[in-house]
């Protein structure tokens, strides 16, 4: 897939004033710091189109981006550190998994994981939330160029072996890297051919 527009739609809290539930839409989530904004404007090819910062926790809102005139990328809060008080973070949490729950037009969650890290309890209880809640995810490994294929491969082998105690089967996987773009081609094409499923489905 060729992404030829990526335009930023609206920013807000309230699912009813999401945009209309019309066109596939792809949620990304992770951790904080892992590296979500970099990955965005990667796949993108625009550099601020998702505001980076060196402040962990800088997205507070749902943000809705329409790309190709076709589908949504959502840009969602991160979960984990920001600074930030409890109070508000339990706000956020309210309303991400409000949102996740109940966006009809919601094809699959692109859940962000730092590739340089051994499980973390944060994303595995993320993961099974998901599960639980019958909501289905992908595996998006984060910083692939910070360190070797291999040592990213073994995290992500142990990362896989630790879902496998709550999951019949894993869901796939994608290694990237924001930098060199590593992943982001097979990404888009994943997320083309759900589209071409939706489409199918709706026509």
């Amino acid at each position: 897939m060729i992404i030829r527009s990526a335009e930023f739609l609206c920013s807000n809290t309230r699912t009813e004033k999401l945009p209309e539930p019309n066109l596939p839409e792809y949620a990304f989530i992770g951790r904080s710091n892992v590296g979500k904004s970099s990955l965005i404007n990667a796949l993108t090819n625009k550099k601020n189109l998702a505001k980076t910062s060196q402040t962990p926790g800088k997205t507070q809102l749902i943000n809705h981006f329409l790309i190709n005139g076709e589908w949504y990328l959502v840009d969602l809060p991160g979960y984990g550190y920001a600074k930030t008080s409890r109070t508000n973070r339990a706000e956020w949490e309210k309303f991400i998994r409000r949102y996740l729950r109940v966006r009809e037009n919601l094809q699959c969650i692109f859940v962000l994981i730092d590739s340089r890290h051994e499980p973390q309890k944060l994303d595995l209880d993320f993961c099974h939330w998901l599960g639980e809640n019958g909501i289905p995810f992908l595996l998006v490994f984060t910083k692939a160029d910070k360190q070797s294929n291999l040592k990213s491969m073994q995290n992500i082998q142990k990362f896989k072996k630790a879902l496998l105690q709550w999951f019949e089967a894993v869901p796939p996987f994608f290694l990237t890297s924001s930098e060199t773009q590593e992943g982001c081609e097979s990404l888009l094409e994943e997320i083309d051919n759900i589209n071409q499923r939706f489409h199918e489905q709706t026509h």
